[in-house]
């Protein structure tokens, strides 16, 4: 189990969003921090097909990031993903898993496999419109975890969630993180400090920090900060 980032490179204009960027990750959670214009969505688009690099391949135990056998392999949250206002949680899901090609009864099966999970088995048939920020956020979690995806992309997945959902959503993310693949990043420095193996640090499109907190002294979000203090 192996994703690829080669030498990615995407610009706007005349700013380079990502510069030059490469990785070989394993199984394991990888915690993205930056501050806002860093890079980080469009680095995280990329890996999930959404956006096209300039240069530079994605690939995943050698298949590419266009093809449809690495797509099957993912599931990705965006920072704002969109939702039918006047469906249940529960038609959501089953909607959404009709789409990554589960059948009628793995979709049903699933849905109340990962409400129960998101803890939203009570709200299943509450119109999404009734719902919370917070649960908004949880379903979308759920909807990403609806193929049991090898890579997980998760971006800002921790908005809008309340201190004890922050927890329940880490343990969540622990437990995936000992099989798959999980990117997430988040402006919260203790979401990543307390569940990802590896932080990765971005400023400016290129990566300033990669490696295990835990060999460094010292703050993560003292360092952090540090580093985006003139900014």
């Amino acid at each position: 189990m192996e994703l690829i980032l080669d030498r990615l490179t995407k610009q706007y204009h005349n700013k380079i969003a990502v510069d030059c960027i490469s990785l070989n990750l394993h199984k394991g959670v990888y915690g993205l921090l930056g501050a806002n214009g860093a890079g980080k969505t469009t680095l995280m688009r990329i890996i999930c097909g959404v956006l096209k690099a300039d240069s530079g391949t994605v690939t995943y135990d050698g298949v590419d990031v266009s093809s449809e056998a690495y797509r099957a392999k993912l599931g990705y949250l965006p920072q704002d993903f969109g939702y039918y206002p006047d469906f249940t949680g529960m038609d959501f899901l089953i909607y959404m898993a009709a789409l990554k090609g589960l059948t009628k009864i793995q979709a049903k099966r699933k849905a109340n496999e990962l409400l129960e999970l998101v803890s939203l088995k009570e709200e299943a048939h509450k119109k999404i419109k009734k719902y919370s920020g917070g649960m908004k956020q949880r379903l979308g979690i759920a909807q990403a975890l609806l193929n049991n995806p090898q890579i997980l992309i998760l971006d800002e997945p921790t908005a809008g969630l309340d201190p004890k959902e922050r927890v329940r959503f880490r343990n969540i993310i622990a437990k995936i993180g000992k099989e798959n693949i999980v990117i997430l990043s988040t402006h919260i420095v203790s979401d990543i400090e307390h569940i990802a193996d590896t932080v990765l640090m971005m400023k400016d499109g290129r990566l300033i920090y990669q490696g295990k907190w835990q060999e460094k002294s010292g703050d993560l979000e003292e360092f952090y900060l540090k580093q985006f203090e003139e900014d």
